[in-house]
């Protein structure tokens, strides 16, 4: 027999090879993947806790009242929580964005109340300024290669600084900065984009505060560039493996550089809608809320090992930490246990969060 006889073979079934490539994968499974599941599971079982504890006559909890009271704490949560998720994503952590978004209110009330600039013109200097401190932590971090949780910690004290000595020497020694001209120029008009309320009715006659519509805008496009973009595939790379998505042409210093940039743009928007609203700023404003803005990201299926969230999951979060910070006084109950509240749901979303990631990184169907 010769050696190069033919083998008898089984013909293979068509589209066998096809079908064990690509399997189909289960609603369970796909649903598993999803970085927000958790979160909006708990945010349904906060809902409801909180509806079911409302001891507020009527039942304020399920009116618009309820409704726009927490919706308001979420926006101006969720502006930041966003931009810090995909910085998360990313594998990098922002620990100044608190104080950035208090530093920048003062920046504006400084140009427009102090020194009577234009509030449009102080508009775009605070963005800029917000700019040069989110490229410097961008900068810093991707080429001194020291963590992020330090370079953003010493800016996080630099600007806490600032914002209390800095303050009392250009104001005369007064923390609190405040508009005293009876119509500062432009302040009206950017009163009305940043710092205004719309849809106000006889059941809710202060209406809902613009932040909610700029919350809602930075998470479609957060989701959007997150999703659909190749700059969206760069921040899973440069957080899940940044050494070998360099090796395959990502540029993950460039990609890190602009979410530093993000959160600190993200940050000065919080602080001029602050300023916009209350017409004045208050040194150490915002201190301590970077905790919030990680939480909410954590709470929205990020993990802090970066290369898995979502954009959406991370408003969700802050939609979370705002029901529970309303929640906790519709209920009636001492507000002092606000935190250790807060503390429970952050360790029931890292366990519930990192459970549904290994079931969904294991399951085949």
């Amino acid at each position: 027999m010769s050696a190069t006889s033919e083998v008898p073979h089984t013909p293979a079934t068509p589209g066998t090879g096809e079908r064990d490539r690509l399997q189909r994968v289960s609603a369970i499974t796909q649903a598993l993947r999803r970085p927000e599941l958790g979160s909006v599971l708990g945010a349904i079982a906060i809902f409801l806790l909180f509806a079911f504890f409302d001891s507020t006559p009527n039942h304020i909890w399920l009116q618009q009242t309820g409704f726009a009271s927490w919706l308001q704490q979420a926006a101006f949560f969720g502006i930041l929580s966003v931009p810090v998720g995909l910085l998360m994503i990313g594998g990098e952590f922002d620990l100044s964005t608190g104080v950035m978004s208090g530093v920048t209110a003062i920046v504006m009330a400084l140009l427009v109340s102090k020194w009577h600039v234009n509030a449009w013109v102080a508009v775009v200097i605070t963005f800029a300024a917000a700019a040069c401190v989110g490229l410097i932590n961008g900068v810093l971090v991707v080429k001194t290669k020291l963590p992020s949780f330090i370079i953003t910690l010493a800016t996080f004290f630099v600007l806490r600084g600032l914002s209390v000595g800095g303050v009392e020497l250009l104001n005369s020694g007064n923390t609190v900065v405040s508009v005293t001209e009876a119509h500062p120029s432009g302040l009206a008009s950017a009163k009305t984009v940043f710092g205004s309320s719309f849809l106000a009715s006889s059941a809710l006659p202060s209406g809902y505060s613009t932040a909610i519509l700029w919350f809602i805008g930075v998470t479609l496009v957060a989701t959007w560039v997150l999703m659909r973009t190749r700059f969206g595939n760069w921040i899973f790379a440069a957080g899940g493996d940044q050494y070998a998505a360099r090796n395959v042409g990502v540029p993950v210093n460039r990609t890190k550089i602009i979410l530093f940039l993000s959160t600190a743009l993200a940050a000065a928007l919080v602080g001029v809608i602050s300023f916009t609203q209350a017409s004045s700023a208050v040194s150490e404003q915002g201190v301590g809320y970077e905790f919030y803005y990680i939480i909410a990201a954590v709470v929205g299926g990020c993990l802090l090992t970066g290369g898995y969230g979502s954009a959406f999951g991370a408003a969700v979060g802050a939609c979370v930490i705002g029901m529970a910070f309303e929640g906790v006084i519709y209920a009636g109950w001492d507000s002092s246990w606000d935190f250790a509240f807060l503390g429970v749901i952050l360790l029931l979303a890292v366990v519930i969060n990192t459970f549904i990631y290994r079931r969904a990184s294991t399951a085949r169907r």
